[in-house]
């Protein structure tokens, strides 16, 4: 989990080659319209994120119903995104990716293709409601660790 620009795709499939584990990105499941709205720098509402979210929700639903366990790219920028997305799954866990402001904006300014702008960087930040400290599902990084080092930390939390 993290806003636009934390990473999250990149480790996210680092991890997944470390695990074996399935692996799905989030943003692939986004509709034609949240995507064209995100192009055109209008930020997602909680109704355009909401089938995105219950989509999500069953992609993990079905690993879990396989016995299967499986990496997923969200944002899940607010906590009831999170109840959302991990509703009857108490074993899932997320990892928030927190690097500061300007390396996100350095990411979301070099990354051709992308559908996200970086002018909804500010509206990310604004919208993201950070897990509380406490939060045993949550394993907070900054992103600027060695790749090697943040994976083996994730594996290392997750055996825990």
């Amino acid at each position: 989990m993290g806003v636009s620009g934390s990473g999250k795709s990149f480790f996210a499939g680092k991890l997944a080659e470390a695990t074996g584990w399935a692996f799905a990105e989030g943003d692939d499941y986004h509709s034609e319209a949240n995507k064209d709205k995100m192009a055109a720098s209008i930020p997602l509402t909680d109704a355009d994120r909401g089938p995105w979210l219950d989509t999500l929700h069953q992609v993990m639903a079905d690993w879990h119903a396989k016995g299967q366990s499986g990496i997923l790219t969200c944002s899940a920028l607010k906590q009831a995104y999170r109840e959302r997305l991990t509703a009857d799954l108490p074993e899932a866990r997320f990892v928030w990716l927190d690097p500061p402001r300007s390396v996100l904006q350095d990411r979301m300014t070099h990354r051709p293709g992308h559908f996200m702008p970086p002018a909804l960087l500010d509206s990310q930040l604004a919208t993201l409601e950070p897990p509380a400290d406490t939060a045993a599902n949550v394993l907070r990084l900054d992103g600027s660790e060695p790749m090697n080092q943040t994976i083996q930390t994730v594996l290392n939390w997750l055996k825990g």
